[in-house]
């Protein structure tokens, strides 16, 4: 298993970049891009639903994971959120060690 994660979250657009500040300012995203205008389209309550949305990409340490995902359940809008994770399995050794400084403070403190 990979020691940094990526996780996807979509959000109504006008509550992304609230959002992505909050786990960067809490030390359980190192980075969070923001990619507006996405179309999604699934069924809930038995019927098909279109939303705009905002997609967010987060990028954080393995050891954040729950930590993160409990976070966004507490403070986004949507009942059931989409954070979906996966293992990040190369990437350029500067970035990640970024990553792991960005994130581990908060390791560190708690």
């Amino acid at each position: 298993m990979s020691a940094f994660r990526v996780a996807f979250v979509t959000i109504a657009a006008d509550k992304a970049e609230e959002l992505s500040e909050r786990l960067v300012e809490n030390q359980l995203a190192a980075c969070v891009n923001i990619v507006k205008d996405i179309c999604s389209v699934y069924r809930w309550d038995g019927e098909v639903t279109k939303d705009n949305e905002s997609l967010m990409i987060i990028k954080t340490a393995a050891n954040k994971i729950e930590s993160m995902i409990k976070f966004v359940k507490e403070n986004h809008p949507h009942d059931i959120p989409e954070v979906i994770s996966l293992d990040i399995a190369e990437g350029n050794p500067d970035y990640l060690n970024w990553v792991h400084k960005e994130t581990w403070h908060a390791v560190q403190k708690g």
